[in-house]
């Protein structure tokens, strides 16, 4: 089964059930380490360095994002380790699966409509499309 299992989160609702069947894959193999990819917008990360009182209160705020997945993956009682990367999420994502020979992306999906979909593009989709092995997205 899956050994590398990459999490791609936000720390949205979306994510924490995306942990949710990431758990599931892991439960599978005991060498299972789920590997929690959170992408620093690059965009966003500006906004929130230059509303925040320093660089380590921005770091903070992020890692607070994500605290209920983490918190989920902690009490689940799964290997998990946690990488930040900075850039655009899609394409960050897909690059780091591509280059770190991942067996399986797991993503939650925002539920994007036709159109917003179609305007705006969505990450699970641009991942899904692009990244070298299976991906499965969580709605």
């Amino acid at each position: 089964m899956y050994k590398h299992i990459l999490l791609a989160s936000d720390g949205s609702e979306n994510a924490v059930r995306a942990a949710k069947e990431a758990v599931k894959l892991a439960s599978y193999n005991q060498e299972a380490v789920i590997d929690v990819v959170y992408v620093v917008d690059i965009e966003k990360s500006k906004y929130d360095v230059l509303h925040s009182n320093s660089k380590e209160a921005a770091d903070l705020a992020r890692r607070k994002k994500n605290s209920k997945v983490l918190q989920f993956l902690n009490e689940a009682n799964v290997t998990y380790k946690t990488t930040i990367l900075r850039g655009e999420p899609g394409p960050e994502i897909v690059k780091y699966a591509n280059e770190q020979g991942v067996d399986i992306v797991v993503i939650g999906s925002r539920g994007l409509n036709a159109l917003q979909e179609m305007v705006l593009g969505s990450v699970s989709h641009k991942v899904m499309k692009r990244v070298n092995c299976p991906a499965l997205i969580v709605k």
